[in-house]
């Protein structure tokens, strides 16, 4: 079954990208989930600033730049993975180095 494991950083956590330590936590999770065979896909994202958002309006559409996310946690990028349930998708999970302040949700793929 394929899950998504959906980041949410803080802004800070953002601004970390630059560090190595922090920078490499991550590289070695997703070496893990190569060599672990279950990783299906999956990015990075770029800071929230620098997104568009279009909005439907009626007929229309309103477009905008970047959100403005009220909470304190932002989408900070996403990994697929195919394991055999959701405890394992859970194992996975709380091994995303995610700061204190980012979390991790886990969420399956629709089956269409």
């Amino acid at each position: 079954m394929q899950y998504a494991l959906i980041i949410r950083e803080s802004a800070d956590d953002f601004k970390r990208r630059e560090d190595p330590t922090y920078k490499n936590s991550w590289i070695a999770y997703t070496q893990a989930l190569v060599q672990a065979g279950i990783m299906t896909g999956g990015a990075g994202l770029t800071p929230p600033e620098t997104a568009t958002v279009v909005r439907r309006r009626g007929e229309d559409h309103d477009v905008q730049d970047g959100p403005f996310p009220e909470g304190k946690e932002q989408l900070g990028g996403f990994y697929l993975i195919d394991v055999p349930n959701l405890d394992a998708a859970l194992e996975w999970a709380v091994r995303v180095p995610v700061s204190k302040d980012g979390s991790v949700e886990v969420r399956p793929r629709l089956q269409m």
